[in-house]
């Protein structure tokens, strides 16, 4: 392609960043651009590595040298030319947060505009007896006296003393050198000559009278002033007493936002009391997380087979000695009837209750509370023993993680907790239901239009479902990605490329309609849009189409095809005949029958509606539905988290369910999801499938190494001996930067290669160590053809679609889809796999259209060997693939949580509530 003097395009030349040939192209700018083709093409490279990271570069460089010292130096992409650059915004698919504090509310910044919302337009309502508490100014109480009838005796009391010990000597003795007369103490009337004598250890209440009055004529400047006086003793509340009368008694009054009837104080209502991130407003126990972590007898004691002295209390085994406890636990015993080798499943209620909590009859601590002392005692400890615990809703806010204060403050029906409990559509309602008069209108008016605005743009990207409330680690990274697509539609830039990585992931087809109606208004704007994708229908919408390929890895990194779509429909590249319908991922011609189900009885976990669900075994189930309909609920709150906790592992906010039935039959339970393999460089392929393991063998065989005595672990880069000590064995060397992210640099000792100079001496077939390790899969099958084992383990990783990973590629390097299929990778080389589970969530996240075939056949391959596989997906031809389909819905959120249908894909197109059914025709 000739130089570009076009100034509508981005123009790049010479591209040769990762695996891309020398590429030249122009991307037109102010389009909606779709970048397509097999994982591991380039996609990603040509539109985060080159168009992004040089963008952000470029305005990095622009600021002074005193700015640009506190920032990393970015690498500057492999490429000769990149011209007609606008400022560029990133919206990558980043697993969630791990922060608990991160809510959907925060990372929206929707929570900053609350708690506004909340200081100035909420009431406080007493927490006792939910009356309304409003602060009053002191001419408001003046006037609210004053309106009492003509001739009312009463008196101003100023209350110093509430509940205190003590004789208080000093106090009258102060009071009565200020002049005062008289005081009420414990409701009964002295002057301050005759006090009695107080007990030094009872609780006394001690208030003064400021002033006597009658209401008539001419005594508002006394009254005001009396009342000045008394609320300044009484720091800021007072009391007036009426005495006589048809209606005598005590009337408590403040300038503080106080309940007279319960006497409770308020807080000043500020933004800080309603955040869960500072001191004002967090709940005091769980510290604004909402969970605690407590000790759960079941991980304590997984094998109820086991009895004391079998070592059935795990934490003894390492760090008590049971002796220690032994007289005590034998005088438990008699107690309730058990010995130090009766098995734990054969305990009473009442014996096992004991036995963790304690017992105060024989003094005997508990097992918990033991642990918990130990916890408090030793950082240590705490770490080791965090195992044992699980986490559950705090027992003092029960999630809502305010305290009660912030709880107590009310707009209309709804205090803080309840509104970001609400789904984000019913939020939007209820702002727009909401009435104000007066001044409240006119402080309410930009906060609603602001909240609405947010709110609104969230809706518009098919998160109606979702709570501002909601943890961010919780949600998928489609979800994650489009949160921060709805806060670029409100920031209403111009001008700007943005790079989005598969928007469309965890969308039901249903629901994609919008978010390209979102990318469009983007677009609209005057911004260029370049989107990463697979999906279909966004393809389709496209104004400009890129593809790259023939293949992945080092087969692909060139254009095979750029132009509008009609042009695409009309190629002979693989999307291009994918989309035309030539090539397509045929349904299996039969589908298997279960014999056997696991089954879960009464699941209400989140917005689940009380549901039966049988899962078959030894089946491939799909579970589908419109987005946040209660997939992850059902499967991975629910069923996996059972099955944990069944098995003695951890698993914290298990689902709510009756029961289950059937988990005898299944002998593990994995789930495969999209996390990194590792989360250093250290880790990549090789280590993570044991490749590497049988590549050292052969290394440590070779005539060299033999000759020098080298053993297999002399070519392992985690150990000293074969590895650079300059770098540790990593490659590279981290550059701490302080408040910074670090920089890694590459180690000028061995070149990025992480061995020493006499192990790279060593060499099998002309290649050392380190040349293996930058070996692809299909580049390893080649080299090593001739060792059966070695090449067993290849062929899988060939299998999932993987041939053109480098087996010493870093795992932090790996996209989402390729650590799935590696992790499944692991477990297809395991021979038979009766009484295995594996779920797994969206595995279609990154692959091509043909690669979803692949995906198919490893799945199938799995069931094949025995194993159960339940997958969570949107993707038609998975659904299409499956032996039994599960269909939630009808909606998402609170309108969600229904079985639609359930049966073979079959059966589900057959029914016409099915929305995937539809989709499926």
């Amino acid at each position: 392609m000739t130089k570009s003097t076009n100034n509508h395009v981005i123009h790049i030349e010479g591209a040769r960043h990762h695996n891309l040939k020398d590429l030249t192209l122009d991307i037109p700018r102010d389009q909606l651009v779709v970048v397509c083709g097999p994982s591991g093409s380039g996609k990603s490279t040509l539109a985060f590595d080159i168009v992004y990271a040089e963008g952000q570069r470029r305005y990095v460089e622009s600021l002074s040298a005193y700015a640009r010292q506190f920032l990393p130096q970015m690498d500057k992409p492999d490429v000769d030319k990149v011209e007609g650059l606008s400022p560029a915004i990133s919206l990558e698919q980043q697993t969630a947060t791990r922060n608990p504090r991160s809510t959907v509310g925060t990372v929206t910044e929707v929570y900053d505009f609350l708690r506004v919302f909340f200081a100035r337009l909420g009431k406080f309502y007493c927490p006792e007896c939910g009356k309304p508490i409003e602060a009053q100014t002191t001419d408001a109480i003046v006037e609210t006296i004053l309106a009492k009838d003509p001739g009312t005796k009463f008196m101003i009391l100023a209350p110093l003393v509430e509940h205190q010990k003590g004789t208080h000597k000093d106090l009258f003795a102060k009071l009565r050198k200020e002049g005062f007369v008289r005081v009420r103490i414990g409701g009964t009337m002295y002057t301050l000559d005759d006090t009695p004598e107080l007990e030094k250890n009872k609780k006394h209440t001690i208030e003064l009278v400021v002033d006597r009055l009658v209401i008539k004529d001419g005594i508002k400047k006394r009254l005001a002033d009396s009342v000045e006086l008394a609320l300044e003793l009484g720091e800021e509340r007072m009391i007036v007493s009426v005495v006589g009368g048809e209606n005598p008694g005590d009337t408590f009054m403040s300038t503080l936002s106080t309940c007279p009837s319960c006497k409770i104080s308020m807080p000043r209502l500020t933004p800080q009391l309603f955040s869960f991130n500072s001191p004002q407003g967090a709940c005091q126990t769980c510290n604004g997380i909402g969970s605690v972590e407590y000790f759960e007898p079941d991980l304590i004691s997984p094998n109820k087979g086991l009895s004391l002295n079998d070592g059935g209390v795990i934490p003894w085994k390492s760090a008590y000695r049971q002796e220690q406890f032994a007289p005590q636990l034998k005088k438990l015993g008699k107690e309730y009837g058990f010995t130090l080798d009766t098995p734990l499943g054969e305990y009473s209620e009442k014996a096992w209750n004991a036995l963790f909590h304690g017992c105060s009859k024989t003094h005997w601590q508990g097992i918990v509370p033991i642990l918990e002392y130990g916890q408090q005692q030793s950082g240590v400890w705490d770490h080791w023993t965090a195992r044992f615990q699980q986490s559950r809703p705090c027992p003092s806010c029960h999630g809502a993680r305010l305290r009660p204060e912030a709880l107590a403050v009310r707009v209309a029906d709804k205090n803080m907790f309840e509104f970001v409990s609400m789904s984000i559509q019913r939020a939007l309602d209820w702002l727009n239901d909401l009435e104000f008069t007066g001044q409240e209108t006119l402080i309410s008016e930009p906060l609603l239009k602001e909240l609405t605005h947010k709110l609104g743009f969230m809706v518009n990207v098919g998160l109606e479902y979702l709570s501002l409330g909601r943890n961010m680690g919780t949600l998928s990274g489609g979800e994650s990605q489009r949160i921060r697509l709805a806060s670029q539609l409100g920031s209403g830039l111009v001008g700007v490329t943005y790079v989005l990585d598969e928007p469309s992931i965890g969308l039901h087809p249903r629901d994609n309609e919008r978010l390209i109606n979102t990318l469009r208004s983007l677009q609209s704007r005057g911004n260029t849009v370049l989107v990463v994708e697979h999906d279909e229908p966004t393809i389709l919408e496209a104004d400009h189409v890129i593809e790259i390929g023939p293949s992945s890895g080092w087969l692909g990194g060139e254009i095979v095809f750029q132009g509008p779509v009609k042009k695409l429909l009309k190629s002979d590249t693989l999307t291009g005949k994918y989309l035309r319908g030539d090539m397509f991922i045929a349904p299996p011609e039969t589908r298997r029958k279960a014999t056997d189900h696991i089954t879960l009885r009464k699941v209400e976990t989140n917005n689940l509606k009380d549901l039966d669900v049988d899962i078959p075994l030894g089946l491939m189930t799909c579970v589908t539905g419109v987005s946040g309909s209660g997939k992850s609920s059902l499967v991975m709150d629910s069923l996996y988290k059972h099955m944990q906790l069944y098995n003695g592992n951890k698993a914290n906010n298990p689902g709510k369910i009756g029961g289950i039935d059937g988990l005898d039959k299944v002998e593990k339970v994995i789930s495969i999801d999209q996390t990194p393999i590792g989360r250093t460089p250290r880790s990549n392929p090789a280590t993570y499938t044991k490749i590497f393991d049988e590549i050292r063998k052969i290394f440590s065989g070779s005539k060299e190494a033999r000759t020098r005595g080298y053993q297999p672990g002399r070519f392992s880069f985690n150990v000293k001996g074969g590895r650079c000590e300059a770098c540790k064995g990593d490659g590279q060397i981290r550059v701490e930067m302080h408040f910074l992210p670090d920089v890694y640099v590459t180690c000028e000792t061995c070149k990025g290669k992480r061995y020493n100079a006499q192990t790279l001496e060593v060499e099998y077939k002309g290649k050392n160590i380190a040349d293996v390790l930058d070996m692809t899969v299909r580049q390893a099958r080649e080299f090593f053809a001739n060792h059966p084992p070695l090449m067993r383990k290849l062929d899988v990783l060939a299998q999932v679609g993987l041939e053109y990973i480098q087996l010493g590629q870093p795992a932090t390097t790996l996209s989402g889809g390729e650590a799935q299929r590696i992790k499944i990778s692991r477990e297809l080389g395991k021979r038979n796999l009766p009484g295995a589970l594996y779920i797994l969530d969206e595995p279609t996240t990154g692959l091509h259209m043909h690669e979803v075939g692949k995906l198919i056949r490893v799945l199938h391959a799995l069931v094949e060997k025995g194993a159960t596989v339940i997958v969570i997906e949107h993707n038609t031809d998975v659904i299409n693939a499956s032996d039994h389909v599960i269909d939630l819905g009808p909606g998402g959120g609170e309108h969600g949580g229904r079985i639609v249908a359930s049966g073979t894909p079959e059966e589900i197109i057959a029914n016409p509530d099915s929305a995937t059914g539809q989709f499926l025709k």
